[in-house]
């Protein structure tokens, strides 16, 4: 059976405080440190973030800082920690795209970053790059982590992201700093005429009726925007008039 997912994004990080999109891989403010403690406060209180078995991490600093402080009751227990290209966020601007392993290794010497694709953190070549921002590429980079999660032994598991990536390519909803939502997963069609199964995740009640766990998220399905994408050359040279 597959397992039920935690999706958390990251708390407030300096890039989400003045909107400055040019910062590097940046940290958690000093409301993100705080709301870290109050989330954890929240998850310990929770049956099911009791029963976690595996946390997924983005490996971006602000992923990396909100997983090891919210969910460092279940890391002191030994629950494995796995960060995971596939869910850093979507867009290639500073504050989307992450360090060096080397310096992430170094910052946070606890964790192991060794099955980290090693492409990472290049997010702009070659075409074939899985971590393109294109709406293709997203889509599909949604669809493998679903993928990678199904077939997991983990009856539980905690998944670290980001609001974009999370809200179009993952679960079709919205997260506030700090905020989580709880799914299982709905199989949409079966692999065929060698094209790969497609997932999607449906929500439990709890969450989706308070808007996340910590009710701070916006009720609804949230619909994937043209601004959500850059606009690739295909789509504007079929726009032309002939």
């Amino acid at each position: 059976m597959s397992p039920t997912l935690i999706l958390i994004r990251h708390a407030q990080a300096l890039h989400n405080v003045e909107r400055d999109y040019s910062i590097p891989d940046p940290a958690l403010s000093e409301l993100g440190i705080k709301q870290c403690q109050t989330l954890q406060e929240n998850l310990k209180n929770l049956p099911l973030a009791n029963e976690v078995k595996l946390i997924v991490v983005s490996p971006m600093r602000r992923t990396l800082q909100t997983a090891t402080l919210c969910l460092g009751w279940l890391i002191e227990r030994g629950v494995p920690v796995m960060p995971d290209a596939g869910w850093q966020e979507s867009s290639d601007s500073p504050c989307d795209t992450g360090s060096n392993l080397s310096t992430l290794s170094a910052e946070f010497n606890t964790l192991d970053f060794s099955a980290v694709d090693s492409v990472y953190p290049n997010k702009t070549t070659p075409e074939s790059n899985p971590y393109l921002f294109t709406k293709i590429a997203v889509l599909a980079r949604g669809q493998a982590c679903l993928r990678a999660l199904y077939n997991r032994p983990e009856k539980v598991i905690a998944v670290v992201s980001h609001s974009a990536f999370l809200r179009c390519a993952v679960s079709g909803t919205r997260y506030a700093n700090a905020d989580y939502r709880i799914f299982d997963f709905e199989e949409i069609g079966r692999e065929t005429d060698g094209q790969p199964a497609k997932f999607s995740l449906k929500e439990w009640a709890e969450t989706e009726a308070r808007g996340g766990g910590m009710g701070r998220s916006e009720r609804g399905r949230a619909q994937i925007k043209e601004q959500d994408f850059p606009r690739v050359r295909e789509e504007i040279v079929h726009e032309m008039p002939e």
